[in-house]
């Protein structure tokens, strides 16, 4: 391998890469902030509520499930971080609070987004590889943190979207919904794995994660291009 080839590899790394952390540990994080503010500070005494990355590195979500992804070339990529623990018979009021806590980590998802599409205006303006090196960070992590939130809202626990949905149900359908976090990581494998297998298998189209996600995601980028004036960027 040539020094050209390594300095390729390394650039596109670091632009998927630096994006990724930040994004999946911010969204850790806010949840064990808002956690903490509601009154259960689980995650503050276990030191989760952290910016080292490597505290909040899931060795299947944040490595192994990107990598398959990758290696069945999956339309979307995404991944997780290890949840940050909450207690929520700790929290004031249990039913209403979880629902701040699970949106907190898709909010800051968004807000991550909003603050790339606003900071790409300045990349123009940095000298050299530096400006087109901050450019692709910026706009890798817009993509990144719209398909995370995009998820995570998906209505499944252990999901975020799962969460605030059982936070927001009446007491016997939400209990019925929260039973269904024990099998909620097999659901998702399926859907994720074996449904598109099954698909190319029958010659249909299968990929049901890809519907869920893809429609909502591009939504939310080009309305959160629209509102940071960032459009002329990513057109």
């Amino acid at each position: 391998m040539n020094s050209s080839s390594l300095s390729y590899i390394l650039f596109e790394a670091s632009i998927w890469v630096l994006p990724v952390i930040i994004a999946v540990t911010f969204h850790e994080v806010a949840h064990g902030v808002v956690a903490n503010w509601l009154g259960d500070d689980t995650a503050y005494r276990l030191g989760r509520v952290n910016f080292n990355p490597l505290r909040h590195i899931d060795p299947f979500g944040t490595i192994v499930l990107p990598a398959l992804l990758l290696l069945i070339r999956a339309p979307f990529l995404f991944g997780y971080a290890k949840p940050v623990p909450v207690n929520f018979s700790r929290l004031g009021h249990p039913k209403r609070d979880i629902v701040w806590v699970a949106a907190a980590g898709p909010g800051m998802n968004i807000l991550l987004a909003l603050a790339s599409g606003l900071l790409v205006h300045l990349a123009p303006f940095l000298p050299g590889l530096i400006g087109p090196w901050v450019f692709h960070n910026l706009e890798n992590s817009l993509i990144i943190n719209v398909v995370l939130a995009v998820f995570n809202m998906l209505p499944l626990p252990p999901l975020d979207g799962g969460r605030v949905l059982v936070g927001l149900l009446p007491l016997r359908p939400a209990r019925a919904l929260a039973g269904v976090e024990r099998w909620g990581m097999f659901i998702l494998i399926a859907v994720l794995f074996i449904l598109p297998m099954l698909g190319r298998e029958l010659h249909a189209d299968l990929n049901v994660m890809a519907w869920l996600i893809g429609w909502p995601a591009e939504k939310l980028f080009e309305w959160i291009i629209w509102l940071t004036g960032s459009s002329g960027f990513f057109g």
